[in-house]
């Protein structure tokens, strides 16, 4: 059976090292798209629609539980197999659980055996969504890890020839430009000299979503969130006039506002 999938993980030596076992495991398997974080997972999955997700649990921004829990909506047939380097207590659910996951280091033997239980959940039809719900629930009740930094309180930005002290509170959104992220506030913008990509490592995730490739937003800040008929979004500003577009894949990430 030839299937289509996707992956996303975003440290490249690893994402490189199971892309090469499972081109060496289950060369009937077509790799349509290689993702670095949860972001361009999201937006691919709705593009492509694989019959196969390899989601990394912990990935800066959107995580692989947030993409998971986005599939009913932008991807419905698609399988998932989480990848992940979790503690005991995420492994409990999992094996309680329809949902499949991969322990790193992935062996040759986990992968072998998850080929074989996929291929035969594909011959029964759709992937039991309820139970992905579940297992997703049961993830996101248990406490986080400790992280090895807290969350940024400040940055320093440029405006012009001046550098400004900029606390994470005040920024309403970051937009992405090229090598750098444009910093917006209620007083203007400002240029970060760090990409958007290593930005999502260091910020709040709980107060920070991202809502498009190029565009994070403060929660604080959004004022209304609204769907046109296409799927796609837009979020009104407390103290901006401009108009933010949310990617119809991340609206899923709004669900019940």
């Amino acid at each position: 059976m030839q299937l289509d999938a996707l992956i996303a993980e975003d440290e490249d030596l690893l994402r490189q090292s199971l892309v090469a076992q499972l081109q060496r495991l289950w060369p009937e398997l077509r790799l349509v798209a290689e993702c670095e974080d949860g972001a361009s997972a999201l937006e691919r999955l709705a593009e492509l629609k694989p019959d196969l997700a390899l989601l990394d649990i912990r990935m800066p921004g959107i995580t692989g539980i947030e993409v998971a829990r986005a599939l009913p909506e932008i991807s419905p047939r698609t399988q998932v197999v989480f990848v992940t380097a979790y503690d005991q207590y995420a492994i409990d659910a999992f094996e309680q659980g329809a949902i499949d996951y991969l322990l790193k280091p992935v062996s040759d033997e986990r992968l072998l055996a998850t080929r074989e239980r996929i291929l035969a959940r594909m011959q029964l039809g759709r992937p039991d969504s309820g139970m992905l719900e579940q297992l997703l629930q049961r993830l996101g009740n248990q406490p986080a890890a400790a992280s090895s930094a807290p969350p940024l309180a400040w940055i320093t930005a440029s405006n012009g020839r001046d550098t400004q002290l900029i606390m994470l509170e005040d920024v309403i959104y970051f937009r992405a430009d090229s090598k750098y992220t444009t910093v917006v506030t209620e007083q203007g913008e400002s240029l970060l000299r760090t990409s958007l990509r290593e930005l999502l490592d260091a910020l709040d995730p709980q107060r920070f979503r991202q809502i498009h490739r190029s565009t994070i937003v403060n929660m604080k800040a959004v004022a209304a969130v609204t769907r046109d008929d296409t799927g796609r979004g837009q979020l009104r500003l407390k103290h901006r006039t401009e108009v933010l577009n949310v990617s119809q894949p991340f609206m899923s990430l709004f669900r019940g506002m």
